[in-house]
């Protein structure tokens, strides 16, 4: 726990079309810190490339206290992002993160933020998370990253955060850290935010929330084959893996799902492939084959009449 009298000082870097849920939930338990303790416990500061207030995914513009230069003197910078971080390729902002990394200056990253960490090289040998929707993405364009679905991880000067509400999660580990437990609690607690999830939580709700099944055998089919869409595994094997044969597991996927083995699977591939080609400048043979369709045309083909149009037209 420190004792440091003097403020923290949080920079949160807005890049346009950030996350007005994940900023608000980073921000706000530093205000209810300086609010509770009845001192400058935290101090922030707001800044966009070019100085000038930058709009949230909402169109909630955020005004900014300052640019790029000089280079702000921070304890912490938070870059808060959303929309299509992969599209993002401001060489001053890379810069400058890497100015302030010299310098000793903790780093992270909230929803889609850290994309932009690991696009400004400075993710090397650090494990991260980053929301689910641009994990996909993200692996394809650096596939040596450590990269996992936790909720936030702080590796030693490196934050990264999914967003979201996990921020609250993660600004009552700093708080705690800084400034005590039992404090930390008190800033959770005025935001009724009450179950305090450890960091490397679950982000989105188990396979049996989401489909409204409960024999584990398909829950078991269903993860693995969420884990292998590049080089799709054949119904005899998945059926093995589970310890069923093919003929229950036809079964399973038309009792509880509504569909067969061969159309889902489908399906979770060519959706994986929606959020490369939305997310990603992968050319369209490269999401094919990351998706394991054996070549474009028949991705093109499989994705128009599932979709209503081909690849090139949603890119």
């Amino acid at each position: 726990m420190s004792h440091d009298p003097t403020p923290y000082r949080v920079g949160f870097l807005l890049i346009p079309g950030f996350a007005l849920m994940s900023y608000a939930s980073a921000i706000e338990p530093l205000r209810a810190a300086n609010l509770l303790s009845a001192k400058p416990l935290f101090d922030w500061t707001h800044i966009s490339a070019d100085s000038k207030p930058v709009n949230a995914s909402s169109g909630a513009a955020i005004p900014c206290d300052g640019g790029l230069y000089p280079t702000p003197d921070l304890d912490l910078l938070l870059v808060c992002a959303g929309g299509n971080p992969a599209a993002f390729a401001d060489s001053r902002v890379f810069a400058m993160l890497r100015r302030l990394d010299a310098r000793g200056t903790s780093i992270g990253g909230v929803s889609g933020g850290p994309y932009i960490l690991a696009r400004a090289r400075l993710m090397k040998d650090r494990h991260m998370t980053i929301h689910w929707e641009h994990a996909a993405a993200l692996a394809e364009e650096f596939p040596d990253l450590m990269l996992s679905r936790a909720l936030y991880i702080v590796d030693r000067d490196r934050l990264t955060c999914a967003g979201g509400v996990a921020p609250l999660d993660m600004m009552h580990a700093l708080i705690a850290e800084r400034h005590g437990n039992s404090f930390a609690t008190q800033v959770s607690d005025w935001f009724l935010h009450t179950d305090i999830r450890p960091a490397g939580g679950p982000q989105r709700a188990s396979l049996t929330e989401r489909y409204g099944i409960h024999r584990p055998e398909l829950v078991a089919a269903l993860e693995f084959m969420e884990h292998n869409l590049g080089r799709p595994q054949s119904r005899a094997v998945v059926a093995a893996r589970v310890g069923l044969s093919t003929r229950q597991l036809d079964r399973l996927f038309a009792g509880q799902l509504g569909t067969s083995f061969n159309s889902h699977y489908r399906t979770i591939r060519l959706e994986r492939a929606r959020d490369l080609i939305r997310q990603t400048t992968l050319s369209i043979t490269e999401i094919a084959l990351a998706c394991g369709f054996a070549n474009p045309g028949h991705f093109s083909r499989s994705y128009s009449v599932h979709f209503g149009s081909t690849p090139r037209q949603e890119r």
